[in-house]
């Protein structure tokens, strides 16, 4: 287990377990094969799920060699998983289907400077800057399949943060499924009362920083009891959201994810829940970026009992 926290590449996977890269590449293979990458997010989350269960089940007592053997397995799955379907994604994206996919060096230096403050580290955009400077990367389109596989899914304008606490205002707020806490760290900034919390399933990917508590969107509902909610690309089809529709203190929820509804977002619960409307805020979707993304921003405000 101390090996795979140093986070092997897949080839050095695949040299250790063989047979179990085959196993999980015919796995991933299948779902595209099949027409339904969509359905790649729920696979990853299936993967680090039976892997969460494992290490429960070692923890409480109840694991034997037969245990700690299968997690070992599991966490291996899991890292191979999470790697091709990168290697997959970045593929279709780029048409890159071998070596490494990388900006050269002004294209590089353009998008650190505008979108990040240090490293990964993601800043508020300028967004006077993003619309002079962006349209002239001939590289624009390798952006987001190099950024996603380190769990960055979009980045948020000045302008789109200024907007956000104008809507939040002096409410207690809390993000869900927060990733590395990037928009709560942006809007604690301004002053808003708010806590990051996450269920730390994606480790692999992820990043968490000291702010981002760890905990389900369940319990972190019921503890925090908040009137506002954040989520930024909740993964297609979860289960948590309808926690938050079940949550008496919200008032107000606000999900930036895709105009693709089969991308993010559980569009299922979104049409079945009967207590908020549902409008898509044009402005607000103009402000995340890149525009390639087609991101959306949906508002739920619940309704006043007539």
């Amino acid at each position: 287990m101390k090996w795979l926290q140093s986070k092997p590449t897949l080839d050095e996977l695949g040299t250790e377990f063989p047979e179990l890269r085959e196993s999980v590449q015919g796995e991933v293979g299948g779902i595209v094969s099949n027409g339904t990458a969509a359905q790649l997010p729920d696979f990853l989350r299936r993967m680090a799920q039976k892997e969460r269960q494992l290490e429960h089940k070692l923890r409480g007592g109840r694991g034997d060699k037969k245990t700690a053997t299968a997690l070992v397995q599991q966490a291996v799955r899991t890292r191979m998983a999470h790697l091709i379907v990168k290697r997959h994604l970045v593929s279709v994206a780029t048409g890159i289907e071998t070596g490494k996919v990388r900006f050269n060096r002004l294209n590089g230096y353009i998008a650190q400077k505008l979108l990040f403050a240090d490293g990964l580290v993601r800043k508020p955009a300028s967004l006077f800057w993003f619309n002079l400077l962006w349209p002239l990367l001939p590289q624009k389109k390798l952006l987001m399949p190099l950024v996603q596989p380190e769990g960055i899914y979009c980045f948020y304008s000045r302008q789109l943060i200024d907007r956000l606490v104008e809507l939040i205002a002096s409410r207690p707020c809390l993000e869900i499924a927060a990733g590395d806490g990037t928009l709560t760290r942006f809007l604690a900034d301004r002053g808003i009362s708010i806590t990051a919390s996450d269920d730390y399933s994606w480790q692999h990917e992820v990043h968490y920083s000291e702010i981002v508590v760890k905990k389900d969107a369940g319990t972190a509902l019921r503890e925090y009891a908040p009137e506002v909610v954040l989520c930024s690309w909740p993964p297609a089809g979860n289960r948590f959201e309808q926690q938050v529709f079940r949550t008496k203190s919200v008032q107000l929820y606000i999900v930036i994810g895709s105009r693709h509804r089969f991308a993010a977002g559980n569009w299922a619960e979104y049409r079945l829940q009967t207590t908020f409307s549902l409008t898509e805020d044009q402005t607000l979707s103009r402000l995340v970026l890149p525009p390639e993304l087609d991101a959306a921003v949906y508002v739920f405000r619940r309704e006043v009992l007539q």
